[in-house]
């Protein structure tokens, strides 16, 4: 009882993050288009141009939260867990489409002329947005790694690649004001480009690992720690452990192998006791299934029946 509170007070608290996400983000697109408005910088017109990004890749990542909470059902049976890959790709994808367009309107710039006005307000607005997307973005990030959120963690990153290119923006002006040349303001918006380039492409590859089920080595190693501190406590073994990520839940399955004089019973017991106390200790949702077998002559018999060893 006291674990699904505790899985209702940890939905609730991501639920609340994702809506502060899309509320700044709606924030940003009212100042920093604004700022490019008063302006003409190119490199602010990237910066809002991520944020406009952002906000859809947001809704789009809340929806996504929604989904994976919703219990696994004839269709799903493993859950809807697995969409915050998708997710994750989505926002990369839309991460890389905005530094293409930044790109271009750079390139764009430098070719047909530059010209930038009020630039003591446009500073003002800029740093006003990085302030507030710097705290969110460090925000989401923590809790998306406490609570084993990719759809948050991967929110907030994207929300710090925004802050740098909003740094470079600001450095972008600053130099501006400082040398009058103009072409620090394109050639700034090119550097912060190829940065979110980057990071988008991380984002993709993240999720095409997760899609792909790749195995995280750390988590692998911390099981295998687990389950060993288990076997010499009960004078088992264990083999042909394997698990998956699937979004904010982890599945994993292994085989343990027992005595032949121990009654089926007793057996089924100690693994169900393996099977929680691995639950417990992982300190994230997860699925734990384990396979009983016969230590004695045990290979002859997956031998015989064209099974793995």
């Amino acid at each position: 009882m006291g674990k699904l509170m505790n899985m209702e007070a940890q939905r609730k608290d991501m639920n609340f993050s994702m809506r502060l996400s899309f509320l700044v983000g709606f924030l940003m697109l009212i100042i920093k288009p604004y700022a490019y408005y008063i302006t003409g910088s190119t490199a602010i017109l990237s910066d809002a141009a991520e944020s406009a990004i952002h906000v859809f890749a947001v809704g789009f990542a809340a929806y996504s939260m929604w989904l994976s909470f919703k219990p696994a059902d004839k269709n799903h049976m493993y859950g809807h867990d697995k969409v915050s890959f998708f997710s994750a790709g989505f926002e990369g994808a839309m991460i890389i489409f905005a530094a293409l367009f930044i790109l271009y309107q750079a390139i764009h710039k430098i070719l047909f002329g530059i010209e930038l006005e009020s630039i003591e307000e446009g500073l003002f607005f800029v740093a006003f947005a990085t302030a507030i997307n710097l705290a969110l973005s460090f925000y989401l990030i923590k809790k998306g790694k406490r609570y084993q959120s990719l759809i948050l963690e991967a929110n907030g990153k994207h929300i710090l690649t925004d802050c740098w290119t909003s740094i470079a923006v600001l450095f972008a002006l600053l130099m501006v004001k400082l040398t009058g040349v103009l072409l620090f303001d394109p050639i700034i918006a090119i550097c912060a480009a190829l940065n979110i380039l980057w990071t988008g492409s991380k984002l993709v590859r993240q999720s095409v690992g997760g899609l792909m089920d790749q195995t995280d080595p750390k988590l692998q190693k911390h099981i295998v720690y687990l389950l060993d501190k288990e076997m010499k406590q009960k004078n088992l073994e264990f083999h042909h452990l394997r698990h998956r990520r699937s979004g904010n839940k982890v599945f994993v399955e292994f085989h343990l192998l027992f005595p032949k004089d121990l009654k089926l019973g007793r057996a089924h017991e100690i693994a169900s006791e393996i099977e929680h106390n691995l639950q417990e200790s992982l300190n994230v949702d997860s699925e734990v299934v384990t396979h009983l077998e016969l230590k004695q002559h045990h290979d002859d018999i997956h031998k015989k029946y064209g099974l793995p060893i």
